[in-house]
């Protein structure tokens, strides 16, 4: 494990530069891209981002593979194999990012033998970064990050999103699903609006658990290793093993918040990452400054 620290070092100082182009953004008038629905956006900056990200990594470590959100999006195959493999999400929640709503995270995350070694997410406009290695904790701008320990889902504070599929079945899930746990009860939900913050803030204690079906395995990649290292847990929403590529997940500060929220939450359809890899690159249609 400990000869990945080096490109876990190097991918921090790369976020650092990337943040820079985010910030220099965040405050223009973007041109949008729609991909899959109109709250699946993409906009020039996504792209830039992701191609300064790979072709710094690239230049360091020619040998390495890369999944990128928008390189999948612009049809390059999603295959995660046993090489080293960054996974990432130049900007998770770019919806906020087109609103200037601060909460815009880059999402780095490192596989080798198909399991993270290590994982960044960089909260931008909040300058706050997280990361983790496996084995070594997870940490806020330096300092150890613990998750709640939080075991009973009663007094839990529960993070979501609504996500991008907005068709009557995942609306109808979705739905379902936060009424199902206000009614357990639990204390409240939030949706902050990226994916990796959310499940930063699991990694805090300011959540007590994460819950989301259908993003993707850049979203999540990165957080997820965030919260296993700060003592939480990482699970599928059915209950069982988590697996970054099914688009399906909780995480939560003990398995037992973890294993109850599994007996409530359903999943509509989505097809896996792996199973689907040029998806985002055949679903843009329309380009027209957010219309």
């Amino acid at each position: 494990m400990a000869q990945w620290t080096e490109c876990m070092n190097f991918g921090i100082a790369v976020a650092r530069q990337a943040r820079e182009v985010i910030l220099d953004a965040f405050k223009t008038q973007k041109a949008v891209m729609l991909k899959s629905s109109p709250a699946d956006l993409v906009t020039e900056t996504d792209q830039r981002v992701e191609k300064m990200i790979i072709s710094a990594i690239r230049q360091k470590y020619p040998t390495h593979k890369f999944i990128g959100e928008e390189s999948v999006a612009a049809g390059e195959r999603l295959v995660l194999t046993d090489s080293p493999t960054w996974i990432i999400d130049p900007i998770d929640g770019t919806v906020n990012f087109v609103h200037r709503f601060p909460f815009v995270a880059i999402s780095i995350a490192f596989a080798v033998n198909q399991q993270t070694e290590f994982g960044i997410v960089y909260s931008c406009v909040e300058d706050k970064l997280y990361s983790a290695q496996r084995g070594k904790g997870a940490f806020l701008n330096g300092v150890p990050l613990y998750a709640s320990g939080q075991e009973d889902i009663t007094k839990c504070l529960v993070v979501t999103e609504i996500g991008a599929e907005r068709d009557d079945l995942a609306l109808t899930t979705m739905t379902t699903n936060i009424l199902n746990l206000l009614k357990i009860p639990i204390r409240g939900i939030r949706a902050v609006g990226t994916a990796a913050v959310d499940m930063c803030l699991v990694a805090t204690g300011g959540a007590d658990a994460y819950y989301h079906i259908g993003m993707h395995c850049w979203d999540i990649a990165a957080s997820a290793l965030v919260v296993r290292e700060a003592g939480g847990v990482v699970i599928d929403t059915n209950g069982g093993e988590f697996d970054m590529m099914s688009r399906k997940v909780i995480a939560a500060s003990s398995l037992a918040v973890a294993k109850r929220m599994a007996q409530v939450i359903q999943a509509f359809p989505c097809a896996r990452d792996d199973e689907n890899p040029t998806k985002a690159g055949n679903d843009v249609y329309n380009t027209a400054n957010g219309h």
